[in-house]
C-alpha cells in the first residue's frame, strides 16, 4: 500500500495515525519531494473514478495564487494532469493506494474504513 502525504499537513498526520492505530502496513511518500508523475496521475485517477478536480489542493496556497478555480474548467485532462505533476503541493492529499489498486482521495475515515475493512 502506498501512502502519498505531506508531513507537515494535520490531515495527513491524522491518517497515518488511523492507518497506524489500524495495523495497516503501508509505505510512506512525500507528495512535496517525491510529486507523483503524469503517468502515475492518470492511472491514478482512473482507478479513483473520480472527477479529476478532486485531485486538486483546492485549499492550497498555491492552486489559489494561480487562480486555478477561474483557469481548471477551461483547461483540457491533459493540461490538468501536467499541472498537477507539476508540483506536489497542487495534489490533494493524503492519497492511498491498496494493494488491490483502489485509490482514495483525501482522509474520510469511514471511507477509509470501508475500503480498508
Amino acid at each position: 500500500m502506498l501512502f502519498l502525504c505531506y508531513p507537515k499537513c494535520s490531515t495527513c498526520r491524522k491518517a497515518q495515525k488511523w492507518l497506524d492505530e489500524h495495523d495497516v502496513d503501508y509505505d510512506i511518500r512525500d507528495i512535496k519531494t517525491d510529486n507523483p508523475d503524469l503517468a502515475e496521475l492518470e492511472l491514478w485517477h482512473q482507478a479513483s473514478g473520480l472527477p479529476l478536480k478532486k485531485f486538486f489542493n483546492t485549499s492550497g496556497q498555491l492552486y489559489r495564487s494561480l487562480e486555478l478555480s477561474k483557469k481548471l474548467p477551461g483547461m483540457s485532462d491533459a493540461e490538468q494532469y501536467a499541472l498537477l505533476a507539476s508540483d506536489g503541493m497542487l495534489v490533494k492529499r493524503p492519497i492511498l493506494i491498496t494493494d488491490d489498486n483502489k485509490v482514495l482521495v483525501g482522509f474520510k475515515e469511514d471511507q477509509w474504513a470501508e475500503t480498508l475493512g
